[in-house]
């Protein structure tokens, strides 16, 4: 009777699971990462949720007759600082269920994904 399969506690542990990545999902908001275009003269932060926090612009890129450039590098220092908040929000989901799951993973399920 103990081997057998046990439902409730099999939900249970499904929804403390499902409790523990809300939460860890509402942490990201408190990972900031930090990216420049064009050599540092445009700089931003953004947050593990993907929300850009700040742009700073150095006062010599800010040049009325070529407003192009400005843009670009802006554009430019958004896309880093994105793609560096996904990477730095992957790796603390992969955190997470590391230490939710002993082994880091489900038996028989792959959870790439879910980008993990």
């Amino acid at each position: 009777m103990s081997n057998q399969f046990n439902m409730a506690d099999m939900f249970g542990k499904f929804a403390d699971m499902q409790n523990k990545v809300k939460e860890a999902q509402e942490r990201l908001a408190e990972v900031e990462v930090d990216a420049e275009a064009g050599g540092g003269m445009v700089k931003v932060r953004a947050n593990g949720k993907r929300e850009i926090i700040s742009i700073m612009l150095d006062k010599d890129v800010v040049d009325p007759e070529d407003k192009e450039m400005l843009e670009d590098l802006v554009v430019a220092g958004v896309n880093k600082a994105l793609e560096k908040a996904e990477e730095a929000a992957k790796l603390k989901m992969q955190e997470v269920y590391k230490d939710m799951i002993p082994g880091g993973g489900i038996p028989g399920m792959d959870l790439s994904k879910f980008g993990l």
